[in-house]
């Protein structure tokens, strides 16, 4: 790998940019598309084709300083029962407009926390997506789940609902950075809960763990590491954490002069990076593990490796279908984000429609340059052959587009006629490198540091 010294001179430790789930992302969307556009596009979804549906809740028990995503606390059952009616309404409103024999090849829960909800409400909500559509052959129905919020009467329901992948956030499991981040998960209550999993007959399990965490130093995270990895997840989401109490309130609560610097950040990714590939954890793209069976590892020799707002997937379909407050889609035609209010989201759906507030109309180069960013993320290279084949752009103008950004990285990275390629040494400034290609004004708040 590059020095400290020359990864700080392209940017590595100052730059912010974005995690580059989507192209262009989330702050370049605008109020343009509406709850009407959105029908639109799900009708024009090819009949008998395979989609993918996710489902926020967005509710949680108790607020996690750390965490910057739309949720909102409570202790009582009613809140969440009625944003349940809700929900039903929105995949009614779904079933009325999407095309016959559409089938769910991916189905994810997330929030928030979904397994707040109690197995009757598990129940209710899973009959309900099936009426509208049923699996695919080969699903893959997928939960978050909060190992302080789950029980085997839920797990029950999760499982008889057809769930086959359980996710679980880890974190650290250091007591002290669990206090300052306002996450206190023990490794038994983890452990515990991955038990009850896979003895409800879910064998795929996913953990995400952080660094860059108050308090956060190499022996620590070697040793939350080294617990997680006895757990044996199939994959590992090993994320940055992003500070911005400028935008997460919450997270004015955690102490900004415990944070490691940023050069300390990349040695505890570093840390961790090694001890999951010694495991035997393959690499997927700049921040995910999995063992040699998953399906990401699978992907990623293949050269399907996708990446959506989830992080890397190996989920191929042309649509994703978000319903809940402030959930995004993507369909072939662009993006489309729910009012990410719960009570504004709750209002439009209410009155019988769609409550899409946001979103972007792909033009021709945002489907060139978005293919281009997911290549780099995914595969660390750019295949120009592909890009030719299936976008409108001529040899010599991606060439150029190739070139220019291999003479901003001082010439470090490697082009030829087969495109374009990151080496090794390059990839901890992987983001910095798709960055290169984003057309779009990144003044715009909201994105984190590059490592």
């Amino acid at each position: 790998m590059m020095t400290k010294t020359q990864l700080a001179s392209m940017g590595l430790f100052d730059a912010k940019v974005p995690r580059y789930t989507s192209y262009p992302t989330a702050p370049q969307f605008t109020p343009a598309i509406t709850g009407d556009m959105f029908a639109k596009w799900i009708t024009l979804i090819p009949a008998g084709s395979e989609i993918s549906l996710y489902i926020h809740v967005p509710f949680c028990r108790r607020l996690c300083w750390f965490c910057a995503c739309r949720t909102q606390g409570t202790q009582k059952e009613e809140p969440v029962r009625a944003y349940l009616e809700i929900l039903k309404a929105e995949l009614a409103l779904l079933k009325q407009t999407l095309p016959k024999g559409v089938t769910l090849a991916r189905l994810h829960w997330g929030g928030g926390t979904p397994t707040l909800l109690s197995a009757d409400m598990m129940r209710d909500l899973a009959a309900e997506i099936a009426s509208v559509a049923p699996f695919a052959p080969n699903y893959e129905f997928s939960v978050e789940i909060d190992p302080n919020e789950i029980d085997s009467t839920r797990l029950d329901a999760l499982a008889a609902a057809g769930m086959n992948r359980a996710s679980i956030g880890v974190q650290d499991f250091d007591d002290e950075i669990q206090q300052a981040i306002g996450r206190i998960q023990s490794f038994e209550a983890t452990r515990s809960a991955i038990d009850m999993i896979r003895a409800h007959g879910v064998e795929s399990l996913n953990a995400d763990i952080l660094f860059g965490l108050p308090h956060q130093s190499q022996a620590r995270i070697t040793e939350s590491v080294q617990k997680l990895l006895a757990l044996s997840p199939d994959r590992v989401a090993l994320y940055g954490y992003a500070h911005v109490p400028w935008m997460a309130k919450r997270q004015q609560m955690i102490p900004s002069d415990a944070l490691p610097t940023p050069e300390e950040r990349l040695d505890l990714f570093e840390t961790a990076r090694k001890l999951f590939v010694w495991d035997g954890y393959a690499e997927i793209g700049i921040d995910h593990f999995a063992r040699p069976e998953d399906g990401l590892t699978r992907a990623q020799k293949a050269g399907t490796l996708r990446r959506n707002f989830q992080g890397y997937t190996d989920d191929t379909s042309d649509v994703l279908v978000g319903l809940g407050a402030s959930s995004i889609s993507r369909f072939p035609q662009g993006y489309a984000q729910n009012a990410p209010a719960t009570s504004a989201h709750t209002k439009k759906v209410s009155e019988g429609s769609f409550s899409t507030s946001r979103g972007h109309v792909f033009s021709a180069e945002d489907k060139l340059r978005s293919r281009i960013i997911e290549m780099i993320m995914c595969d660390f290279r750019v295949s120009s052959a592909e890009l030719l084949a299936e976008h409108d752009i001529a040899p010599a103008a991606l060439a150029a587009m190739l070139n220019e950004a291999n003479t901003s990285f001082g010439n470090r990275l490697k082009t030829c006629a087969e495109g374009l390629y990151i080496p090794e040494e390059m990839r901890p400034l992987t983001r910095l490198i798709a960055r290169a290609f984003d057309a779009y004004d990144l003044s715009k708040a909201g994105h984190s540091s590059a490592i």
